[in-house]
Order: structure tokens, then sequence, then C-alpha cells
């Protein structure tokens, strides 16, 4: 007689599981990025694409299991970077040093192991200190002020009708400091009077890349990355725009993407869903 087959009991998952109803279509940018000899460019934001939005941004981290999903998805196209307004300090803290990690929009950047700064960003972190301890010392009661190294950040989220006086404070400041303002979910950054951006940082990758080059965000600094892959895809180069969506998401960002999706844990799933992709090798 036939023995009776053997029940063999499940794998415990050491990732988190892809979703019930992955997305049918993937579009063609990027199931064309985890093609083998691709040598394409997956660009992210942190926070609000790969992390929640926090009331307290210290406290701001990846989704669980995302950090591994980002390494895997690594290791199939040709470069994998954030690009962020973070310090790099906070990047390297939460995400694999093995991708490219770019902070303070381009002016910090961690690439094969390597940290180069940008060479007009040190002199101005004095400068930056003393504008935060004055911001701490003129802002209204409820203001947070997050010094970043080589900019500032004023948070009013916990007390959102604090907005006019915030950006007041930061016009200000700027002012004083010959700054720039840059506004931002639910605050208001100063950065020095250098031009760097998420689409110059963007541009730079992109230029030692062959293949699609797809960017994901979800605010309104995100919107020169977008300007980024329009000037690409004016050169022929296949892109992707993909808003990662949220009740505080700026509309003109949804207006220019070719693809939403439903906050970082939609953003995660689409991942995961490239992962699941056959590879043609």
């Amino acid at each position: 007689m036939r023995s009776p087959p053997t029940a063999r009991l499940p794998r415990p998952r050491t990732t988190p599981a892809a979703p019930e109803v992955p997305p049918p279509d993937l579009p063609e940018p990027l199931r064309r990025l985890v093609e083998p000899g691709a040598d394409g460019l997956l660009a992210l934001d942190f926070d609000g694409t790969l992390s929640p939005i926090v009331d307290d941004p210290a406290t701001a981290a990846p989704l669980e299991g995302v950090p591994e999903l980002l390494e895997r998805l690594a290791a199939r196209v040709g470069e994998l970077a954030v690009i962020s307004g973070r310090p790099l300090s906070y990047l390297t803290a939460h995400l694999p040093t093995t991708l490219t990690l770019v902070g303070l929009y381009g002016l910090e950047t961690l690439r094969g192991g390597e940290q180069v700064d940008h060479p007009s960003a040190g002199v101005w972190r004095e400068t930056m200190a003393d504008v935060a301890r004055g911001a701490e010392l003129r802002g209204p009661a409820g203001m947070t002020v997050e010094l970043k190294g080589a900019s500032i950040t004023l948070h009013y989220r916990q007390h959102p009708e604090l907005a006019d006086q915030v950006a007041k404070l930061a016009a200000e400041s700027a002012d004083l400091a010959g700054l720039r303002v840059r506004p931002a979910r639910m605050s208001v950054e100063l950065h020095p009077p250098i031009d760097e951006d998420k689409g110059t940082a963007l541009a730079r990758l992109a230029a030692e890349r062959r293949g699609p080059v797809v960017f994901a965000g979800d605010d309104v600094g995100d919107l020169t990355a977008f300007a980024t892959l329009d000037r690409l895809a004016a050169a022929g180069r296949p892109v992707l725009r993909i808003a990662v969506d949220s009740t505080e998401a700026p509309d003109e960002l949804r207006r220019q993407a070719d693809l939403v999706v439903d906050g970082p844990p939609g953003f995660a799933e689409l991942l995961r869903s490239v992962l699941a992709e056959p590879s043609a090798a």
C-alpha cells in the first residue's frame, strides 16, 4: 500500500507577506528595472514614502520589513537610492548602508560605502546652529526646532494654528542669515543658499545609469525630482513618477504622477510586487 502523504508544515516567514492581490499590471519602467542588465535607477523619498508621518519626527522609522525589502530589491536593480531632507546620520541609522543614501537634499551622500559632502555645506553649519538657537528663543510656544547640521526644520504639526507665525519667523530668519525657505509637511525648512535639491541629486545619479529611472515621493519637495524625470523623458529615457498619497499630499504631486499609491503601506506592496516579477535570466 502507498503510504499516506506526509503533511508539510508551513515555513515561517522571514519577510513581510506579499499582498494577496498584487497589482495585475506593473508599469513598464518598473518591470524593466529588474531585468538583467537594465542598469536602471530606483530613487525614493524617506518620510511619508518609506516611513509613516508621525507627530514627533525623531521617532519616524520605515515600516517593519521595509529595510530588508529594499536590500533585496537593490540586488535586482542597477542602483537603489533614498533621497531625503533628513541628515545622512538619520538615514544610516534606519536603512542599510549598502544602499545609496542622499541626505539634506543632496548636501550629504553615502554611495558605495564612501561619504561625500557638498564642498560648500560645511561653512554653513555654524550659521545654521545660530539660527536654530534664535528660532528657539523667538519662536511661538508649540513650535519645534529641528537642527539637521546644514539645515533647519521648524515643525508645527502638533499645533497647526501656528502655521502663519512659523512661516513669518522662517522668512525673517532667512532674510537675516541669507538662507532659503522651503515649505514642507506641517513645517518650514531653512537651507543654505546652495543650488541643491532632490531634482539635482536625482539628475546626478541618473547620469551614471543607462536604464529606466523611477522616483517615488509624497511631498512638495519631491516635485523637483519629478521635474528631473520630465527632462529625462524628453531626452528619451523611460521614467515613472510615483506619488505616495495621503490626506496631506499636495494636489500638484498627484496631478504630475504616473502612478499613485496609498501611503507607505501601498508603496511597500508595490515594491514587493516588483520583486515578485520573474527574472528574464
